[in-house]
């Protein structure tokens, strides 16, 4: 078992010349987004939503592996 859930993905095709890979997940009782380049998959941005506000998320490095291969397998 994943020690997250992704509720939601939206694959962005040619927002500003590229494609783009967005994430929503909950993990440890919090919800997350993550936004990757679809190419490479390299992190753009992590938000973390909090009181009604987003602010940049702190996730390890193992958790953003896991869920880069999860979307990798979903794209």
């Amino acid at each position: 078992m994943m020690p997250y859930e992704i509720k939601n993905m939206i694959i962005d095709d040619e927002f500003d010349g590229e494609e783009f890979v967005t994430t929503d997940f909950s993990f440890q009782n919090k919800d997350y987004s993550i936004t990757f380049k679809k190419a490479d998959l390299e992190i753009i941005n992590a938000w973390v939503f909090k009181d009604g506000t987003s602010l940049p998320a702190n996730l390890s490095d193992n958790i953003i592996e896991l869920i880069r291969e999860d979307v990798k397998k979903r794209i």
